[in-house]
C-alpha cells in the first residue's frame, strides 16, 4: 500500500477560509501524491469538508493557492474541477431527485446524447448502464427515477458518475457513512483501482480504523489547523486520537456493564409485522423497560424499514406495534409521539431536520405540545429556555439558537436531532444509525447519553450498520436477512463480530 513514485499531484499552500468570525481553515498546507490514498480526519468542524470542497471547486479559499498537475489551479465550480481531473463524492446527497439515474450520471453532459432537437435516451441509458457496471453496481435501472432509490443506492450512483469521468484525484467526503459493508466494498475497490493506476484519492472519514486499514498516509486537522501527517508505518490509534482532540481519549467508550438484569416490564410489542415489497416479514419483538435492543444486517435486510414501521411512519401489510402500558396501537408518528416515542432517522438532512430552519425551530418542532398552553400559544421565554437547555445539555456548538441548521457540522446537526426527542423527554427511542457521520468525541457523548437514558428507565431500539457499536451498546442483538430474523445474540464480553457476520450472510 505504499505510494508509487511520490510525485505531487495536488498541492494547497496557506489555504484559509472564513465564515464570518469563524475560522474554518487557518493556513493549511496539504500535498496529495500520485499513487496514494491520503486520509483526512478530525473532529466535526475541524475543516476537513471545507478543505475538500475548496479542492473540488465547490467554494474558493479566502487566502492561499493551489496547484494541480504542476499547474496553478483555481476551479470556479465543481463541474470545472471535474473537467480538470478532480472529482468529488460529497458528504450528503449529491443527486437531483426529480430526474432518472442516467440523467444524474450525465447531468450537464446531455448535449453528448443530442440527436437533433431530442435526447437519445436509449444511448444515455446504455452508457449509464456501463458506468454502473464498471463499479460493480448493477442493482438499479438507469431509466429509473432516482427518487425510487434508497440513500445507499443514490450514493453509489454518485460514485459511478464521478468514476465515469476518470478523475486523476478522487475526493471522498465521508461517503462510507451512507453505505452498508457491500457498498463500502464497492467504493474501496474504486479507490484501490485509482491508486493502482497511479492516480490519487483524498479520503475523508470519521472512522479511524477504516482510514488506518486503507490509507497510505493520514493528515489530522483540528480547529482549522493542520496538526500532523502520519505515514502508514507510523499509524498508532491512540496517538492519532490525541492529535484529533488535543487530549487523551478513552479507548473504552462503549458500555462496560455485563450481566445487567433486564426488567420484566414490556413497553413495546411488535407482532407479526410485515411491510410492502417483502422488506420485512412477520417480525416479532418485545422491548423491555430500560433495555437497548440492537438491530443489524446487510443492505436491504429490512432493518431501516423496521425503524419506520415501529414509529408508524410507513404502511404495514399485516401485524401491529403496540404501546403496552396504554394498550394503544402505533399507527402514525403522532400516536407514537403521544406515547413518548422518538425517532432519529438515518437520512438526517432529508427526514430529521429542516436545514433552512433555525436550531430553535428544529428542536421545538417535536415539543410544541409540551410548550403550548390551552390556547395553543407558546411563551417566547419558555421556548427559549427549552431550546437552551438542549444546547447546553448536548454541547451543541453554535453562535446562537437562531442559526440555520444547514451551517452546522454533521455532529452538531445530529445533536439537534437528539435534542428534539430528549427535550420532550421521550422514553422510547428508535435510533437508526444515530452515529452516522460524527466524530469520536460526539460518538462518545451520544453513547453516554444512551447509557444515561437507559439508567433512567428509557428503552432504545438501535439500528446500526457498525458491528462494534451493536456489540458494545446492545443488551440483545437481532440480525435480519431478507426481511426475516436470521440470528439473535445476548450481551456478552465474548460475543464476536464473526458470529454476527455468520448470521448476516
Amino acid at each position: 500500500m505504499e505510494a508509487h513514485g511520490g510525485e505531487i499531484l495536488f498541492r494547497g499552500t496557506g489555504i484559509s477560509k472564513f465564515f464570518g468570525p469563524t475560522v474554518a481553515l487557518d493556513q493549511v498546507d496539504i500535498e496529495v501524491r500520485r499513487g496514494e490514498i491520503m486520509g483526512f480526519i478530525g473532529e466535526n468542524g475541524s475543516g476537513k469538508s471545507t478543505m475538500s470542497s475548496i479542492a473540488a471547486g465547490i467554494q474558493r479559499p479566502d487566502k492561499g493557492t493551489m496547484e494541480f498537475l504542476g499547474q496553478p489551479y483555481a476551479p470556479a465550480t465543481m463541474i470545472e474541477g471535474l473537467a480538470s481531473g478532480v472529482g468529488m463524492i460529497v458528504q450528503e446527497s449529491g443527486v437531483v431527485t426529480e430526474i432518472t439515474v442516467a440523467e444524474n450520471i450525465f447531468l450537464g453532459e446531455e448535449k453528448r446524447f443530442r440527436k437533433g432537437p431530442f435526447i437519445d435516451r436509449r444511448a444515455m441509458n446504455r452508457e449509464a448502464s456501463e458506468a454502473l457496471a464498471t463499479i460493480g453496481f448493477t442493482d438499479v435501472s438507469p431509466a429509473a427515477p432516482i427518487s425510487n432509490l434508497d440513500l445507499q443506492q443514490r450514493k453509489l450512483v454518485e460514485v459511478a458518475k464521478v468514476m465515469h469521468a476518470h478523475p486523476q484525484l478522487l475526493i471522498v467526503d465521508e461517503t462510507t457513512t451512507a453505505l452498508s459493508q457491500q457498498g463500502r466494498d464497492i467504493l474501496y475497490d474504486c479507490m484501490r483501482k485509482l491508486r493502482a493506476e497511479n492516480k490519487s484519492v483524498l479520503f475523508i472519514s470519521h472512522d479511524l480504523q477504516e482510514l488506518m486499514d486503507i490509507c497510505d498516509r493520514l493528515t489530522v486537522l483540528r480547529d482549522g489547523k493542520l496538526i500532523a501527517t502520519v505515514a502508514q508505518s507510523d499509524f498508532d490509534e491512540d496517538e492519532i486520537k490525541r492529535y484529533m482532540v488535543g487530549r487523551e481519549v478513552s479507548r473504552h467508550y462503549y458500555r462496560e456493564d455485563y450481566g445487567k438484569a433486564i426488567s420484566d416490564e414490556v413497553v413495546l410489542s411488535v407482532r407479526d409485522l410485515t411491510t410492502g415489497y417483502g422488506l420485512l416479514k412477520q417480525f416479532d419483538l418485545e422491548l423491555h423497560k430500560g433495555e437497548l435492543v440492537g438491530i443489524g444486517g446487510l443492505s436491504h435486510c429490512g432493518m431501516h424499514e423496521l425503524s419506520k414501521a415501529v414509529f408508524g411512519d410507513t404502511q404495514v401489510l399485516s401485524g401491529e406495534v403496540v404501546h403496552v402500558p396504554s394498550g394503544d396501537r402505533i399507527t402514525s408518528p403522532i400516536v407514537a409521539m403521544k406515547h413518548g416515542m422518538g425517532y432519529v432517522s438515518k437520512d438526517r438532512d432529508k427526514e430529521a431536520l429542516v436545514l433552512s430552519a433555525s436550531i430553535r425551530d428544529n428542536i421545538v418542532s417535536a415539543g410544541l405540545d409540551k410548550l403550548s398552553n390551552r390556547l395553543g400559544l407558546i411563551h417566547p421565554g419558555k421556548e427559549k429556555a427549552y431550546v437552551q437547555d438542549q444546547i447546553d445539555a448536548l454541547s451543541i456548538k453554535c453562535e446562537n439558537m437562531s442559526k440555520a441548521v444547514q451551517y452546522l457540522s454533521g455532529g452538531n446537526k445530529q445533536k439537534v436531532v437528539f435534542g428534539k426527542w430528549v427535550g420532550r423527554k421521550s422514553d422510547i427511542l428508535i435510533l437508526d444509525c444515530p452515529t452516522r457521520g460524527v466524530d469520536i468525541g460526539v460518538k462518545a457523548a451520544m453513547y453516554q447519553l444512551m447509557e444515561d437514558m437507559l439508567a433512567s428507565g428509557c428503552s432504545i431500539l438501535l439500528i446500526s450498520e457498525e458491528l462494534t457499536e451493536l456489540i458494545g451498546m446492545s443488551d440483545r442483538i437481532i440480525i435480519l436477512k431478507d426481511g426475516e430474523v436470521s440470528g439473535s445474540f445476548d450481551r456478552s464480553p465474548d460475543l464476536t463480530e464473526g458470529e454476527i457476520i455468520h448470521a448476516m450472510i
